[in-house]
C-alpha cells in the first residue's frame, strides 16, 4: 500500500474568513498556523503549500488570558548593536494589533521558505471590513471558538 503524496498545484486552497471578535490571543493564532500549514486536510503533505487563505477580521478585540497585557513583553531587535526593544501587550494591543497577532502566527510556522509563502497566505485586519469579497471567504468558527 503506498502512501498518498500531493503534488505541488495539485491541492485545492480555500479561503477562510475568521472573526476574532472575543477569542483568545494564542489559541486563536495556533488555529490559524493549522489552516496556513494546511495541517487540517487529509492531503496534507509537510514540503508541499497544502493550507488555505485565512482572512481575520477584529483582531484589535481579542481577548488575553490572566495578567498578560501587563506583564508579558513583545521583543524586537533592530539589528543593530543595543537595538533591543521591548513594549508590553497592552501598548502593542493599542498601537498594532495586527502586527503582533501577525508575529504570533509567523513564529509558530516553520522556519524556512515554504513558512514564508505560508504566511503571505494571511490576512489580517483590525475593523470588520476586509478587501477580499471578490474570493467568496467561507466563514471559519475554530475548534474552540467562544461565543460572545
Amino acid at each position: 500500500m503506498k502512501s498518498y503524496m500531493a503534488k505541488t498545484g495539485g491541492v485545492e486552497s480555500k479561503w477562510l474568513l475568521i472573526d476574532a471578535d472575543g477569542q483568545v490571543f494564542g489559541r486563536l493564532a495556533s488555529q490559524v498556523a493549522t489552516l496556513l500549514k494546511g495541517k487540517h486536510k487529509p492531503e496534507y503533505t509537510p514540503h508541499i503549500m497544502t493550507g488555505d487563505h485565512v482572512i481575520v477580521v477584529n483582531v484589535d478585540k481579542l481577548v488575553f488570558t490572566g495578567k498578560k497585557l501587563d506583564q508579558k513583553i513583545f521583543f524586537k531587535h533592530t539589528g543593530y548593536p543595543g537595538g533591543l526593544k521591548e513594549i508590553s501587550y497592552g501598548k502593542m494591543m493599542e498601537q498594532k494589533p495586527d502586527v503582533l497577532f501577525m508575529t504570533a502566527v509567523k513564529r509558530m510556522l516553520p522556519k524556512n521558505k515554504l513558512g514564508t509563502q505560508m504566511l503571505k497566505n494571511l490576512r489580517v485586519y483590525i475593523g470588520p471590513n476586509h478587501d477580499h469579497e471578490a474570493q467568496g471567504p467561507v466563514a471559519y468558527k475554530p475548534a474552540d471558538y467562544r461565543e460572545v
